[in-house]
């Protein structure tokens, strides 16, 4: 993925003898996959030119991909949006992209590590943050995230009890 853009979808697998490709949906914002909407893939514009959903996905036909050949090519490819064109989000809400790489600080001022993944738990995302401590699993609720300063590149946590406990080795 181009750091310029932002992933809407990933491509799973070609759908049908026309073309079409079923789309993991990687956004909030289902509206993206609107017939005559534009997608980037490898930085190239396509247009949408219809799209149905099935199961949670949506299945795709695109300009110009219009055999299962063309289609076959495309699995497993990234869909995204010009950076400048992300939606904006209430106050307090932030992109995966943003989050990804911040520094973590507790509120006693020590840095354990950087974002590297977040899980998607259904409830909450977690933060996984490789530190000294081992691999520290940080739910981004407010009682533990207390802020999310990007122009420092830092989000301040707040403790609670267990989330820096010594791992037990089993022998």
């Amino acid at each position: 993925m181009d750091s310029q853009f932002i992933a809407v979808g990933r491509v799973v697998t070609v759908c049908g003898v026309r073309g079409e490709v079923k789309v993991e949906v990687m956004t909030d914002f289902p509206d993206r996959f609107s017939p005559q909407e534009k997608v980037y893939i490898k930085g190239r514009a396509v247009t949408i030119e219809q799209s149905r959903w099935h199961r949670g996905r949506v299945i795709l036909k695109l300009a110009t991909i219009d055999r299962v050949e063309d289609a076959t090519e495309l699995r497993g490819q990234f869909l995204e949006v010009p950076q400048s064109q992300i939606r904006p989000l209430q106050n307090g809400e932030y992109y995966q992209f943003q989050i990804l790489g911040l520094e973590v600080w507790t509120t006693e001022g020590e840095l354990l590590g950087r974002i590297a993944h977040i899980l998607p738990t259904g409830s909450n995302d977690v933060y996984v943050v490789p530190s000294k401590h081992g691999e520290l699993l940080i739910p981004a609720i407010e009682d533990v995230v207390i802020s999310v300063d990007l122009a420092k590149g830092r989000i301040v946590i707040e403790l609670i009890e267990g989330l820096l406990q010594e791992k037990v080795r089993s022998e």
